[in-house]
């Protein structure tokens, strides 16, 4: 989204829709304009995946489900730091463990056990971790640890895999709001299909990178 908010207000695009290819497949964006300048996004994130050799990650799965031949791990217990979390795992293009909890996610010490779920040793490429706490069949709170990053306002393949894991547990339906500290994001599925992100895009800042 932040992608397509600059190239078309830069001009570098022309017209509202584009088409760009990631280091996770190609991706198509529909961006929304307000005073001639983009203010929100649509962007179609591709099929999530659940196999472990395409999260990675080092355990067994689950016996595939009836007809789509995945293989999902809705639910891994991990004990870090003493703490037991029960993690779902999904790769949106990057690796995902997501944990439900039932206390709000203001209360989780992310900053403590977020670095030792992304280095854990069962994720050969890292992982970004979130914890999501489900508030109704439409809306959940979430935060994210991003590998390499550390914890993040907002986090759009983050959004992406609460969302995937929430719908694969049954705990909400095929739309749902996802807020972060930096915001809310719309994250739409069919359970087949591509998800799609929806959401605000706004420049923070802007700098001149000095060689």
């Amino acid at each position: 989204r932040c992608f397509a908010k600059y190239v078309v207000d830069k001009k570098i695009a022309t017209g509202h829709d584009l088409t760009v290819e990631t280091l996770a497949g190609i991706r198509t964006i529909k961006t929304h304009k307000s005073q001639s300048k983009v203010d929100s996004a649509e962007v179609n994130m591709g099929k999530p995946r659940f196999k472990p050799v395409d999260i990675p990650v080092n355990i067994s799965a689950n016996k595939p489900t009836s007809n789509d031949n995945i293989t999902p791990i809705l639910e891994h217990s991990l004990t870090v730091s003493g703490k037991e979390l029960p993690l779902c795992f999904v790769s949106m293009g990057n690796p995902h463990a997501v944990s439900f909890i039932q206390e709000p996610v203001t209360d989780f010490p992310l900053t403590t056990i977020g670095p030792h779920v992304e280095n854990h040793p069962i994720f050969p490429e890292r992982a970004n971790f979130e914890i999501a706490s489900v508030l109704s069949r439409d809306k959940i709170e979430a935060r994210v640890w991003e590998r390499g990053a550390g914890e993040t306002l907002s986090c759009g393949s983050g959004a992406c895999a609460i969302a995937v894991a929430a719908m694969m547990k049954g705990l909400v339906g095929d739309n749902v709001d996802i807020t972060l500290p930096g915001g809310r994001l719309t994250v739409t599925w069919d359970r087949v299909g591509e998800v799609v992100l929806a959401g605000p895009v706004e420049e923070v800042f802007t700098g001149e990178w000095l060689k």
